[in-house]
């Protein structure tokens, strides 16, 4: 017995078992991500690490230079570089791409770890990051009013920032452009230098005073209290008041040398919106996330949070990358659709028989639709790449149904075989030359999945993809198509068994050529 005699003379077990696999794509369907390009796993690491007031020589001899050379002894490195600004040292450490990200980050935290002691005093503990390609800002938020633009950083912190931050699949919002309060202490050097004093000294001495600090339990004889000392500072004026140093008759406070205002950080970056300043919200997602329900889900939180802000504040979407996501989809989306149909009525075309069109044209769908399930597997996601593997795919697997289709319906229309019989013959003629082409377009995009280097990352995706849509297509060609034939193909009598004018003087036509061509073999070779 032949493969395809099974599933010819149980057409509900080749139904459902093709229908299992589409069932099982839909499912699939729904839980696809939605993404511009394909989440790829670089092997960079960063590392920052800050010194407020420090030079530039100063971060690059004693911070850069020190951890430059720690992770330097690293196995794996394929490029080092570093940028040092004022108070900043940010290395870039990218390894070869066949060592896992999350052991390079480890690797670089164990080689900083030993150098840690040798960095200056006061900085700040170094930051070190996976590079995510994934977790790029994908929304940005602004928000201006008619009131100081304090108090609408303030409203941006605590109405729409920390709310957002809660939401599924946020994983980060920076705040840019804002104002936040900040008590700021002017020094007079004059007066710090005629007291013998340093700026760094004046600091300390601030800061041992303005804190809270545990001070142990109280036991009663029916309860225990937790004992705190409230050292914190209130109000700004009552800064003047802290001591920075003693000597002399009086000790010396804050308001003898200086002053204590009630005042902003040091502003480092702006925001405007039409004109006007505004703060704003940069969102990040978390790694991995659809993209798309993210947006979706802060611009629902938006929509809440706009009745509770105040009239005069104006909240506004400033970027979306949703919308490009979705535009870009949609358009792919509708080629893929439009690429289905023209392939249909091109058989339609040539086979001039709606039934033929139809079983050939289920093998488009079926095999799409079903490579959704590897999609998911894999943990790939819809995007450019991917649609772009399925859009390349609708007119790739067509062709095994078409070929398998053509031969049976030449038996019935030409022999004048029965189908059920035709539909078996046919199949097992052409089975060895379908499947031998199949394995060929297998053969040529599977290596696309395997290729080095960052290219190959990017297009990993992309050939397996297509991989796994053609071998659909042959499981359809060699189960569906010959058992939907077997009962669908009627032959047909008379001139439509013989084609149109049309097909019939295209026909004569190509005789003719092909009958000058066999006999100038040699001319043809050469102009080919």
């Amino acid at each position: 017995m032949r493969f395809a005699d099974v599933f010819i003379r149980r057409p509900v077990f080749a139904t459902m078992l093709i229908a299992s696999l589409v069932v099982l794509g839909l499912f699939s369907y729904r839980s696809l991500g939605l993404d511009l390009f394909p989440n790829i796993d670089f092997p960079i690491v960063t590392v920052t690490t800050t010194l407020k007031g420090a030079s530039v020589e100063e971060m690059e001899t004693g911070v850069t230079k020190v951890i430059e050379e720690a992770v330097n002894t690293i196995d794996g490195i394929d490029e080092l570089r570093s940028i040092t600004k004022e108070g900043l040292s940010s290395i870039v450490i990218q390894f070869v791409l066949e060592k896992s990200r999350d052991t390079a980050a480890q690797d670089v935290r164990d080689k900083v770890a030993t150098v840690l002691a040798q960095l200056p005093v006061g900085t700040d503990p170094p930051v070190i990051d996976k590079f995510d390609v994934d977790a790029i800002p994908v929304m940005g938020i602004a928000l201006s009013g008619r009131r100081n633009l304090r108090e609408v950083t303030e409203l941006a912190r605590r109405q729409v920032k920390e709310d957002i931050e809660t939401l599924a699949g946020v994983g980060q919002v920076l705040m840019l452009g804002g104002q936040e309060r900040a008590i700021n202490i002017s020094v007079d050097p004059d007066r710090l230098t005629a007291q013998g004093l340093s700026i760094g000294e004046v600091r300390d001495a601030i800061q041992r005073q303005n804190l809270e600090l545990p001070g142990g339990r109280l036991d009663q004889t029916r309860r225990e209290l937790v004992v705190r000392t409230m050292g914190r500072v209130e109000r700004a004026a009552d800064f003047g008041d802290l001591i920075v140093a003693r000597g002399g008759e009086r000790p010396l406070r804050v308001r003898d040398i200086g002053t204590a205002e009630d005042g902003i950080i040091e502003p480092r970056t702006l925001s405007r919106l039409n004109g006007e300043n505004a703060v704003q919200l940069v969102v990040r997602k978390q790694s991995g996330t659809n993209t798309v329900e993210v947006i979706d889900r802060v611009h629902a939180e938006l929509d809440r949070l706009r009745a509770v802000l105040p009239a005069d504040v104006e909240m506004r979407v400033i970027r979306d990358q949703s919308r490009f996501i979705k535009a870009s989809i949609e358009t792919v989306r509708v080629h893929m659709w439009l690429g289905a149909a023209l392939v249909a009525l091109t058989v339609l075309l040539f086979m001039r028989d709606w039934r033929s069109t139809v079983v050939a044209g289920i093998a488009i769908p079926t095999s799409v639709v079903s490579t959704f399930t590897f999609m998911r597997y894999m943990g790939f996601t819809l995007n450019n790449v991917t649609m772009l593997a399925l859009v390349l795919a609708v007119g790739i697997v067509i062709d095994d149904a078409v070929v398998v289709l053509e031969n049976i319906f030449r038996h019935v229309e030409e022999e004048g075989t029965p189908p059920r019989r035709a539909a078996s013959e046919a199949t097992a003629e052409i089975a060895l030359a379908v499947m031998a082409t199949t394995l060929s377009l297998v053969i040529i995009f599977l290596p696309v999945a395997f290729m080095a280097g960052r290219v190959g990352r990017f297009f990993h995706s992309f050939g397996l993809t297509v991989a796994v849509a053609i071998m659909v297509s042959l499981l359809v060609s060699f189960t569906l198509t010959p058992s939907l034939s077997a009962r669908v193909l009627r032959r047909r009598g008379g001139h439509a068994a013989e084609g149109g004018r049309l097909y019939r003087l295209a026909e004569r036509a190509y005789g003719r050529v092909l009958a000058w061509s066999l006999g100038h073999r040699w001319v043809i070779v050469l102009v080919a």
